[in-house]
């Protein structure tokens, strides 16, 4: 469990060209689990990730952390961001720039290659994989430096079953060791399949949340009623 823990936000509000795009808006994570958030497009799931994350100017309310280090952050966008190197250069160059021991580097690079099923493509020009390598090589290039929190914005968008379920692997596997996972995704299955706790978005307010297991069998509110169902929530 991370000392990072309780992530708390308290009337926090974002607006952007003169539109509240999310808050004001009260929320707390505990130490440990996997929070999924959901909820329409554009209801604000990606601006509450990146509010938490640290890399959303905030227009009013707080953000505040038991103990906080954003080095101990990591973010991994829903489109994967690759450096124009092979796929072990980029495992080793967030690692490179902590200046970790080189042989330290090699080993970590090489388990990390192991466990995303990439060793074969080592010296391959990242650029080269595709869009399910390129997800898996860019969550193993997040938590290659061993974060306590990792962030994720609809990491299996636009995938197809196998690589999301390889993806899901190394994300259960993950929270299985220790890192705190908060991530949203527009896929109920994978949401009902990954969450501990369940937050819901719409219309850039958080109109429930708690215990997926709960929500997901009694939700509280209407709309997220609705929205299980697979109806047009707005």
């Amino acid at each position: 469990m991370s000392a990072k823990f309780p992530l708390k936000l308290h009337q926090v509000l974002v607006r952007r060209q003169g539109k509240t795009v999310i808050g004001p808006l009260d929320l707390e994570l505990v130490a440990d689990g996997v929070t999924i958030i959901v909820g329409p497009n554009g209801s604000g799931k990606t601006t509450l990730l990146r509010v938490m994350h640290g890399i959303e100017r905030i227009n009013g309310g707080t953000v505040s952390w038991a103990q906080d280090d954003p080095s101990k952050h990591a973010f991994v966008f829903q489109s994967p961001v690759v450096l124009r190197r092979s796929v072990a250069e980029n495992l080793a160059y967030p690692l490179r720039l902590l200046k970790v021991p080189h042989a330290e580097v090699n080993t970590a690079v090489a388990d990390w290659l192991a466990r995303i099923g990439l060793s074969g493509k080592a010296q391959t020009a990242a650029t080269r994989l595709s869009g399910g390598e390129r997800q898996k090589l860019a969550i193993a290039r997040a938590l290659i430096r061993k974060p306590d929190v990792l962030f994720l914005d609809e990491p299996c968008a636009n995938l197809d079953g196998h690589a999301t379920r390889e993806i899901e692997a190394v994300l259960q596997e993950t929270a299985a060791a220790g890192t705190r996972l908060v991530m949203a995704t527009h896929d109920m299955g994978q949401a009902r399949r990954l969450a501990r706790d369940l937050v819901f978005t719409l219309n850039g307010h958080i109109n429930e949340s708690g215990k997926a297991e709960a929500i997901f069998v009694h939700p509280k509110t209407k709309e997220l009623a609705a929205f299980l169902k697979g109806d047009i929530v707005v």
